[in-house]
């Protein structure tokens, strides 16, 4: 079982800067864990993907991102980031990390971390 912990979120003016960090419990390198990554869910709105980078370090995000947001990751593959600049009110949701085992499919999430961005 893999945990995950996110943290980071706030309240910040809109185009202010956020950086969320998702930690991952050791276990999700002997989970076989390939691609991680943020999504988010925006009251009553369907939960999408933000942005996602794999074990080869290759990344990918949403049209919305509009190269605002980067996506990182450390090395021990224990850590990842998303950075946000120039957050929108629209920004605003619950952000999950992500983490999954693309082969297996098996997948788990965070318990989100809550992202306002005020006009």
């Amino acid at each position: 079982q893999v945990q995950l912990a996110e943290s980071g979120g706030g309240l910040v003016q809109a185009g202010g800067s956020l950086r969320l960090s998702c930690a991952a419990s050791k276990s999700s390198a002997r989970a076989n864990v390939n691609v991680m990554g943020w999504y988010r869910q925006a009251p009553g709105k369907q939960r999408e993907l933000v942005a996602v980078i794999t074990n080869g370090a290759n990344t990918r995000y949403a049209d919305f991102v509009e190269g605002r947001f980067t996506i990182s990751r450390d090395l021990a593959w224990n850590n990842v980031y998303l950075q946000m600049n120039s957050l929108k009110p629209e920004d605003t949701a619950l952000y999950y990390c992500n983490a999954k085992n693309s082969y297996t499919g098996a997948t788990y999430w965070g318990q989100g971390t809550q992202v306002t961005v005020s006009s």
